[in-house]
């Protein structure tokens, strides 16, 4: 007798070929459960060529909401036969392998479920095409899939019809080949998977969102009219995104569009542009990963001394040069945190999910001109380039854009002495002007040279150093203004911690709630911003022993956490993970089960 199925719980995995067009009928699959109610963590893992690379597409269901990556596929949909080996070991004992046996084989695992499915045969018969059958066959699996797993038919079909609605000739051809898929399992596979979708509720007040779709909606609700961008992966998607919203809400009445979308010659040129926009009293941004913000750094520099404000968005990858750029990493948090060369210090901001990147992308703007400095919302590529389930996007339409310190020619008129770096309320925040508000009082030269507060030029080294001991004044100020770390202190009492940000929050979560159903009850602070506000030091004093999660070889913020917040470096223990996938629990709970029962215990605090 077949085991009972499992219902909602499972990692499925298609293996294909780079350029195959197979993408589109993995989303289909990832959004067809989850408007079925379960809630879906999509994992898009693909080359950085264009076509003929092996590519995968991973979707773990948990209805009970644990949506970090998971080792181990239950169903593995392979139609690549370059990667057969690879994808046949990483089915756990019981899983299913689909493939297309057209080209019969034997996968030489006997703990397995095999079905074969000959789907280039079908798609041959069916289509006379050579495009047209790579493309249906695709549609067909999902159909034998669907018919396999139970996903709901009229949901795929529902989806079809929303994707191809401007193209309506090609509705009827895809669900016809959906049908081929269905039909063929329906009739033929005697084998289900151990696995079963069903509907659920897990999804209300949920959407499906990309980070870099959510970051450049974020952008255009804080009201930035400016991008200037180089294309780079994974932040390319950003600026598009932007564009395509700009194009559509950032128009007057008369159709006027308000918003200048600039792909530059290079990063350099990008930043350049968007540090011009600000001082000259727009909000613009630029979107680049890594390797663009080493192109950037002489820009950046300015704008921190000439104290123009600056959104940078750095969706960060695999590096260091040009390292691995379709892979994920939180390698760029030191270069960003001290972008530039002399003594420079930047505001970084850590989205978790892309609801995080719209809302602190709209702060980042609010911090910019509030500091008049560079702000950067350190996003990645799992973040950006996969979609998310999240609580649908909201915006308070009361908020209005804070501008910070910036003197208009009324207030101007009421300056006897206007200084542009003078330091008039004690917390290290000059006041601006807009270039052409006010010609005689307002006016003063921008430079990157070292200057007096008024902007003149100065080779003094007490002012210069004046300057920059103002400056870092506004560094102490920050810490009220950015986000505060999410801290949970489930186990009250415990006197170990784990500390993490950005992406890698959904596996930590997971790993801390299976240690405490081991006995393990430890305390979580996820840090949302640095420069580190109060809480991040008190949080580091009540406890004896500190595990700092993140994605790059060196412990970067561990780094930050020892030199800024004067933490003691042997508190903090490096658990890293830097091989370019997304973060499991798994590793996460092995590293600290593996400290922990190495000598440690959780202790009561006295």
């Amino acid at each position: 007798m077949p085991p009972s199925p499992v219902f909602n719980e499972f990692v499925l995995k298609f293996a294909n070929v780079n350029g195959s067009g197979s993408a589109s009928a993995n989303l289909l699959c990832a959004k067809a459960l989850f408007r079925m109610g379960l809630p879906v963590a999509p994992k898009n893992i693909f080359p950085s060529n264009i076509q003929g690379m092996p590519t995968w597409y991973e979707i773990r269901v948990s209805e009970a909401g644990h949506l970090a990556r998971r080792d181990g596929v239950d169903v593995m949909v392979a139609m690549n036969p370059q990667t057969y080996d690879e994808d046949v070991a990483s089915l756990v004992p019981g899983g299913t392998l689909i493939y297309d046996d057209t080209w019969p084989r034997d996968f030489g695992r006997d703990d397995i479920n095999v079905i074969g499915i000959p789907l280039a045969k079908m798609s041959a018969e069916k289509y006379a095409d050579p495009r047209q059958r790579q493309l249906f066959k695709n549609v067909i699996y999902l159909g034998a899939l669907a018919r396999l797993i139970s996903i709901d038919v009229q949901v795929i079909h529902d989806l079809i019809g929303e994707q191809f609605k401007g193209k309506p000739k090609l509705i009827e051809p895809n669900l016809a080949a959906l049908a081929l898929g269905w039909d063929y399992a329906d009739t033929n596979v005697t084998n289900p998977p151990a696995v079963q979708a069903r509907t659920a509720d897990g999804n209300a007040g949920k959407i499906m969102i990309q980070g870099n779709e959510a970051a450049a909606l974020g952008a255009l609700y804080a009201g930035a009219t400016v991008a200037s961008w180089y294309p780079i992966t994974p932040s390319t998607s950003l600026a598009e995104a932007f564009e395509k919203h700009a194009l559509k809400f950032r128009r007057d009445p008369d159709g006027k569009l308000r918003a200048a979308i600039i792909q530059a010659e290079d990063e350099l040129a990008a930043v350049g542009m968007a540090v011009g926009a600000n001082w000259n009293g727009a909000r613009s941004f630029t979107a680049t990963s890594g390797p663009g913000i080493s192109l950037m750094s002489e820009f950046i520099g300015l704008a921190y001394f000439a104290e123009i404000p600056l959104v940078i968005f750095d969706i960060q990858r695999g590096g260091p040069s040009t390292g691995m750029p379709t892979r994920t990493q939180q390698s760029d948090v030191l270069a960003c945190a001290y972008a530039s060369h002399g003594d420079t210090r930047h505001v970084l901001l850590f989205p978790a999910d892309p609801g995080e990147c719209f809302t602190l992308s709209a702060d980042a703007f609010d911090l910019a001109d509030r500091l008049q400095t560079p702000v950067f919302v350190m996003s990645d590529l799992d973040i950006g380039m996969n979609d998310w389930v999240v609580d649908a996007l909201t915006w308070d339409d009361a908020r209005q854009p804070d501008r910070g310190k910036v003197l208009d020619e009324e207030a101007l008129e009421a300056v006897s002495d206007f200084g542009r770096y003078r330091d008039v309320d004690g917390d290290g925040i000059p006041y601006r002007t807009i270039p052409g508000v006010h010609a005689e009082k307002g006016a003063y030269f921008t430079r990157g040279t070292s200057h007096t507060d008024t902007g003149g030029y100065t080779e003094d080294g007490t002012v210069h150093a004046a300057n920059l001991a103002r400056i870092a004044r506004k560094f102490k100020t920050v810490t009220a203004m950015v986000p505060k770390p999410v801290i949970n202190t489930t186990g009250a009492t415990s006197r170990i911690g784990v500390i993490n940000y950005g992406s890698t929050d959904p596996a930590v979560r997971e790993a801390i709630a299976k240690l405490a159903a081991n006995g393990h009850m430890i305390n979580h602070m996820r840090i949302r911003a640095f420069p580190f506000g109060d809480e991040v030091r008190e949080f580091a004093d009540r406890h004896d022993h500190l595990f700092v999660v993140e994605q790059n070889r060196d412990g970067q913020m561990r780094h930050l956490l020892i030199a800024e917040a004067d933490i003691e470096a042997e508190k903090l223990v490096q658990v890293t993970n830097y091989d370019g996938m997304p973060l499991t629990a798994a590793f996460v709970e092995d590293a600290v089960t593996g400290v922990l029962e190495g000598g440690w215990q959780v202790t009561a605090a006295e």
